[in-house]
């Protein structure tokens, strides 16, 4: 399953995220994992929290993201939650990149029965239908 939280900068959907993440490690048993574009909230997480920092891999587009997000699922089969915090700023496209993206994420999710949670910077209003089907 994937959802998104959309909304301008600042709006709150990176504490709303942080909020998930949180109560995902308190609820379930299996790995969660967490993919931002730094470091910044390393301290903000569980220890039990898989931490990617995107930035070490120079992803520029949603293809490489997909590649990213398959090969942490490829690696470890007991993963239940993936938390993506502004996939806008990791990786550059359109909005038909996004949905696409989304799309293709939403099928490996449910191969493996994992929640999947992204934060997307944009307005609901710009938002297209795509997307809009995602959102949380």
């Amino acid at each position: 399953m994937v959802k998104v939280i959309i909304g301008e900068k600042g709006s709150g959907k990176t504490n709303a995220l942080l909020k998930s993440v949180q109560s995902a490690v308190e609820r379930d048993h299996g790995s969660v994992v967490f993919i931002n574009n730094n470091k910044r909230h390393v301290l903000d997480l569980n220890y039990k929290v898989r931490m990617i920092d995107t930035s070490e891999f120079d992803i520029a587009n949603f293809e490489e993201l997909y590649g990213l997000v398959s090969g942490v699922i490829s690696q470890n089969y007991d993963i239940t939650h993936i938390f993506v915090d502004s996939i806008t700023k990791i990786a550059n496209g359109d909005v038909c990149d996004i949905e696409k993206y989304l799309d293709r994420v939403a099928k490996i999710a449910d191969k493996f029965n994992i929640e999947v949670l992204m934060t997307i910077s944009m307005s609901e209003n710009s938002a297209s239908d795509g997307i809009k089907k995602y959102l949380a």
